[in-house]
């Protein structure tokens, strides 16, 4: 299952982008769907931003249970039977 950061059935919009020419020619050439091509990394773009942003956000929460897992361990270490 993937799952996206945004509304896949939002409409789309029309946007200009500025881009090298040789390479616009190229990916052209070669029949590459640039809007779709576009989404595809603009989507996973937002998906490593908000992922870094969540990381930053909770990092000190982050610190505080890996303390408290390294000195105490977890209830997975005391309910296991192995």
């Amino acid at each position: 299952m993937h799952l996206t950061p945004y509304k896949a059935d939002a409409p789309r919009k029309a946007t200009n982008l500025t881009v090298n020419s040789d390479l616009l020619a190229q990916a052209r050439e070669l029949g590459i769907n640039l809007s779709a091509l576009f989404e595809q990394a603009l989507g996973q773009a937002v998906r490593e931003a908000r992922r870094d942003a969540w990381i930053a956000e909770n990092r000190q929460a982050l610190v505080e249970y890996n303390q408290r897992v390294a000195e105490r361990g977890s209830f997975g270490d005391r309910a296991r039977r192995f």
